[in-house]
């Protein structure tokens, strides 16, 4: 028996939740809380312990690889169909990344020892955790392909695309600093990307707010990374 799809903002809007078995689903639940986080907000750095598992009922988070300089560049998203800290139900773990609030979230979240201990007597949730970190990984190496190898404005095309379907909407609000994070590259770089894409008729882009005007012609300018990204995540969840 499957859950049942709820409403907005409840522990049923997360699509790895949903798809638990509901007697294993009923295991979580009393340990299953809502926090609401803003736009930058981080909930772990590399090297943190994870002591908290987030699943997004909708919004973004964004990991981060960190280099010894301070830089960081977005390795892989995360929304709706996904969670954050998840291999911790399998044992004690340290994030290798910064998990960063990219768009504004509502999670379920839920302590990392009563995950664990749920697990260990729950295949579903132990594969689960295994399932998804597949997905991450296959992530981090379709992304980091595309940073090596693709123009930043391809790479911005394709993030946001990425971030529109997380927001199930044509209208992200993001500042230059963050898209500029986010890509690893300056916020110059990013300011001339815009002004070209934008110029083309793909997107309008004022204070901190893009709104898709055309998805053919963006997805057009992307690369093929987009498309990657969408299968792989189909396959693997």
């Amino acid at each position: 028996m499957q859950v049942p799809v709820a409403k907005a903002g409840l522990p049923l809007d997360n699509k790895l939740l949903v798809s638990l078995p509901r007697d294993h689903f009923d295991r979580l639940l009393p340990h299953l809380s809502t926090v609401s986080l803003q736009q930058g907000v981080v909930l772990y750095e590399a090297g943190d312990e994870v002591d908290q598992v987030y699943f997004p009922h909708y919004g973004m988070l964004s990991l981060l690889a960190v280099l010894r300089d301070g830089k960081a560049i977005e390795t892989a998203t995360v929304g709706r169909e996904g969670v954050v800290g998840a291999m911790a139900g399998l044992g004690l773990y340290k994030s290798l990344v910064r998990v960063v609030v990219q768009m504004p979230v509502s999670c379920s979240k839920i302590a990392a020892t009563h995950f664990r201990t749920i697990a260990a007597g729950s295949d579903p949730v132990r594969n689960l955790c295994v399932r998804y970190n597949e997905v991450l990984l296959s992530q981090a190496r379709v992304t980091a392909a595309c940073n090596a190898l693709h123009s930043i404005e391809a790479r911005f095309c394709r993030w946001l695309l990425q971030s529109a379907d997380r927001a199930a909407s044509d209208t992200v609000g993001l500042t230059q600093e963050f898209l500029a994070e986010m890509l690893g590259v300056r916020r110059t770089s990013v300011t001339e990307v815009a002004s070209k894409v934008q110029s083309a008729g793909a997107i309008t882009y004022s204070r901190g707010v893009i709104r898709i005007l055309d998805r053919t012609a963006l997805m057009r300018m992307s690369c093929e990374c987009y498309e990657t990204l969408v299968d792989q995540s189909a396959m693997l969840a």
